[in-house]
């Protein structure tokens, strides 16, 4: 099993930035490959980022590209999402989620482990 807890979320206004972690507990998650996903009220699951196992390779959807990056640091068992230039329109709780494997990652429905979600509010 992997737990998963994302921390970093808040309130901030447009053009801010806010660095969300997701910290793993139970495993190490260097073996894991991890995706953000975010849920806006009302909305589905909206993939957002994603990194490989290794951390040389990851996507990021058109809505965030140039916007949020996304880094691993297996030592510290974290996948960290550092968001800048926010949105109002990025308001939502954000996820944090494990899979074995780099493939099909911006389904929602691959991913074994899931946080909790932290909520990230941007104001305009």
């Amino acid at each position: 099993q992997v737990h998963l807890v994302e921390t970093g979320g808040g309130l901030v206004q447009a053009g801010g930035s806010l660095r969300l972690s997701c910290t793993a507990s139970g495993r190490t998650l260097r073996n894991y490959a991890v995706g953000w996903f975010r849920q806006a009220p009302g909305k589905e699951h909206e993939f957002v980022a994603v990194i490989n196992r290794h951390g040389g390779v990851g996507d990021y959807s058109s809505s965030v590209k140039g916007r949020f990056t996304i880094s691993r640091d297996d030592d510290k068992n974290t996948v960290d999402l550092q968001m800048s230039g926010l949105k109002p329109e990025d308001t939502a709780v954000y996820y944090c989620a494990a899979d074995q494997y780099y493939i099909d990652y911006a389904n929602k429905d691959k991913y074994e482990y899931w946080g909790q979600g932290t909520q990230v509010t941007v104001s305009s």
